[in-house]
């Protein structure tokens, strides 16, 4: 056993795996509907493939399925060896989501693995579609609780979460509406919502959108949370209720996301925390799909450094309980008895 699935195995043993969802919270992977207790250590906001060249030339015909399968099925592999049980797939449409591809690896890989729906509106919204500049909110939430009710593009595969995108504040026009589309979508289905989010100011518009949309905060993960330095922003944010996420683990990146968790766990709000890598990345339009980035650096990196002031209770929580309960179908709503 190499070094580093040594140091990963002998962390998950220590921390087991908790079930911290209620035992009837259900979750929807790519194989179908599971009990949220059953999805053992996970990986709150990885990727498997993105297709960076715009919505308006997105096309499946851009890539091998079988190649982006070969590429990364020995990393999800590993991933699983070191205990993960499931990883949340967060490549959204127009942007290289495949959730044929991602149920065929999870399937031989043995892991959970979910995907979701929404649109992203990050990067000036060279991802957006054309049609959703000219459709109303509701005729996007529409479109995205079609997906969750019947299966994406005929698969028949069912969305996990609502995935979605902002630059930074103030929210653009068309930012704004991906909001309010992804509010009245998990008003439906009780997907939980996580938004690719630019700085503070964006996510505290977020939330108030969403607050006066009905939606209960606990309902929305802030997406790259570490983004804004400012950690009094992170720590309104998660007294607001909302989930807050370190992603974007690395080896150079590893202290920072450290200090970042302990911060709020002094705060007494570590039960709104999530953590992730945010690698993988097969590139399409790269030869080979570019460099692949394992998911091995929050097990070999980050935890050592968090072990030394967490308990391992308090490392179960943040692996397990937490992404379990954000991850559980419920419908949210504000001030609900």
């Amino acid at each position: 056993m190499k070094r580093r699935d040594f140091l990963a195995s002998s962390v998950l043993a220590m921390v087991g795996f908790a079930a911290g969802a209620a035992p009837r919270a259900k979750v929807m992977t790519v194989r179908g509907q599971m009990n949220a207790s059953s999805l053992g250590t996970v990986l709150m906001h990885e990727h498997v493939m993105v297709d960076f060249v715009g919505a308006d030339k997105v096309n499946p015909n851009r890539y091998n399925r079988d190649e982006v399968f070969r590429t990364a099925l020995p990393f999800l592999q590993q991933a699983a060896k070191t205990g993960v049980k499931t990883l949340v797939e967060c490549t959204p449409a127009w942007l290289g989501r495949d959730p044929e591809l991602l149920r065929r690896l999870s399937i031989v890989s043995k892991l959970n693995i979910i995907t979701n729906t929404g649109y992203y509106g990050a990067a000036n919204d060279k991802f957006v579609p054309a049609h959703a500049y000219q459709e109303s909110a509701e005729q996007l939430a529409a479109r995205w609780i079609k997906e969750f009710q019947f299966g994406i593009d005929g698969t028949g595969i069912k969305p996990g979460i609502i995935k979605i995108g902002v630059d930074a504040g103030p929210l653009s026009e068309i930012d704004a509406k991906l909001v309010q589309a992804a509010a009245l979508t998990h008003l439906q289905t009780g997907l939980t919502i996580g938004s690719h989010t630019g700085n503070g100011v964006a996510a505290m518009q977020q939330l108030d959108l969403l607050e006066s949309l009905g939606v209960d905060l606990g309902a929305f993960i802030w997406i790259h949370a570490q983004n804004e330095k400012d950690s009094a922003v992170h720590r309104r944010a998660a007294e607001r209720g909302c989930w807050v996420e370190f992603d974007g683990i690395h080896p150079n990146s590893a202290a920072q996301h450290a200090e970042d968790v302990i911060n709020l766990t002094q705060q007494n709000l570590l039960s709104r925390v999530l953590v992730s890598m945010d690698a993988g990345w097969y590139h399409v339009g790269e030869p080979h799909g570019g460099k692949y980035r394992d998911y091995s650096s929050l097990f070999t990196d980050f935890l050592p450094l968090i072990q030394k002031q967490l308990s391992a209770k308090q490392i179960s929580q943040l692996l397990n309980d937490n992404p379990q309960k954000a991850l559980s179908l419920e419908i949210k709503r504000k001030n609900a008895k």
